[in-house]
């Protein structure tokens, strides 16, 4: 069996099969390990199964929508950014189409598209690939890459690229191997931590199970830290579960969250349920409820707010049961305080294994932006979710996957030839 390269990719997911991909298509001999017994495995689970292939974004909205570095890809988008991903898809004949938020994916509503398109294409570029043979170590003499050395052996190349992704979904490979090969070559591993995680809650409503299942649209859910000042915001939909929070706005929400309980043992969510309107607003519409009303509040307020959110508040308020009439400026103002500022403590989200993306990674500051190529050793690059960038979700994590693929297989290639 031939042992020896031009590059070898580290991982079959998004960012390694693009990397096999653009290196072969530079010229490079190039082998593909994948630890599992076929490619894509964590790809084929993305945007339930349909795969949101990439967002239709600018690019600099894109990075604003990378909250982990997003900064760090300006370089990487000026080779290759989304507008590439979508013709690079449907260049081979893969029909893709927009949703909401920018979000594309393919017209067959099929991760499986976009899975077996890559793995076309690898094979029409004579990509050697091996499955089911995990790499034990990056060999080195020292100075510069060698190959690496696998269950089976070794094999040989100038140039490897890491694409092991992060450690989220372990039963899908990620286990964290290349933060291991990273550190046994000197890089720093910056600490790792959950993001796009549902979020738990210590309020005394969740024990109570008083607004399990109920769900909010188009609310504005920010992080403050302990001086107040504003982390994160986010306006989008939430859902109340028997644990906590989550639906969208939480999701975006919990990396920060997550940043924050490095340093305290809870963190701080103000929910707003009326971000277009301001409290003086809110209160003329409560007196305009109040004009032809002798109705005891919860059932005088019927639609200002979902029942039992509404029942929630009035009840924590004491006021419930009583009429406008009864209920004076003071506690109309307290009422309005919890539909516009309702504060939520937090103390932690769903650990790694159950959340969508790994925040922390492959220390930046390490990796030559321009060619994802290691400042430690030649020969050595890094792309997709390894490194040290996480995004929300809404394509922007498998854009950074493709387009981080696509720059280290170009480089690697390019270097083999040196």
């Amino acid at each position: 069996m031939k042992k020896t390269f031009d590059v070898i990719v580290i991982g079959g997911g998004p960012a390694g099969m693009m990397a096999a991909i653009t290196a072969a298509m530079n010229g490079a001999k190039v082998a593909l390990f994948e630890k599992n017994k076929r490619l894509g495995k964590k790809l084929l689970m993305t945007g339930g199964g349909r795969c949101n292939v990439t967002n239709n974004r600018p690019v600099d909205d894109l990075i604003v929508h990378i909250p982990g570095n997003g900064r760090f890809l300006y370089s990487t988008f000026s080779q290759f950014d989304n507008q590439d991903v979508m013709r690079f898809f449907s260049e081979r004949g893969v029909a893709l189409k927009e949703e909401d938020h920018g979000r594309i994916f393919p017209v067959s509503d099929k991760s499986a598209t976009i899975v077996n398109t890559l793995k076309e294409e690898l094979e029409n570029l004579s990509v050697a690939l091996f499955f089911k043979e995990p790499i034990e170590k990056i060999i080195t003499d020292g100075v510069i890459v060698q190959g690496v050395r696998t269950t089976e052996g070794d094999y040989f190349a100038k140039s490897v690229v890491v694409t092991t992704g992060g450690i989220t979904y372990p039963s899908t490979g990620s286990q964290g191997d290349g933060y291991r090969l990273a550190k046994s070559l000197g890089h720093h591993v910056t600490p790792l931590y959950p993001t796009e995680s549902p979020i738990f809650l210590t309020n005394d409503f969740i024990a109570a199970k008083t607004l399990q299942g109920l769900s909010l649209q188009d609310i504005k859910l920010s992080v403050v830290d302990e001086s107040n000042k504003l982390v994160a915001s986010h306006e989008m939909d939430l859902l109340f579960t028997h644990f906590g929070i989550s639906g969208p706005a939480a999701l975006r929400c919990s990396s920060f969250v997550n940043q924050l309980l490095r340093t305290q043992k809870t963190a701080t969510l103000v929910l707003d349920c009326f971000p277009d309107r301001t409290s003086d607003e809110l209160m003329d519409e409560i007196i305009d409820y109040s004009a032809t009303s002798s109705k005891q509040l919860k059932n005088a307020l019927t639609g200002f707010l979902p029942e039992r959110l509404l029942l929630y508040f009035l009840t924590t308020l004491g006021i419930s049961e009583q009429t406008f009439a009864q209920t004076s400026k003071e506690q109309l103002t307290a009422f309005i305080s919890y539909c516009k500022d309702w504060s939520l403590s937090a103390n932690k989200t769903f650990g790694l294994e159950k959340s969508f993306v790994t925040g922390g990674g492959v220390e930046l500051k390490e990796i030559n932006p321009k060619e994802l190529a290691s400042k430690k050793i030649p020969g050595l690059y890094f792309a997709g979710e390894v490194l040290d960038v996480n995004g929300y979700t809404g394509g922007y994590n498998i854009t950074t996957a493709f387009c981080t693929g696509y720059v280290a297989g170009t480089h690697a290639a390019y270097h083999a030839f040196t």
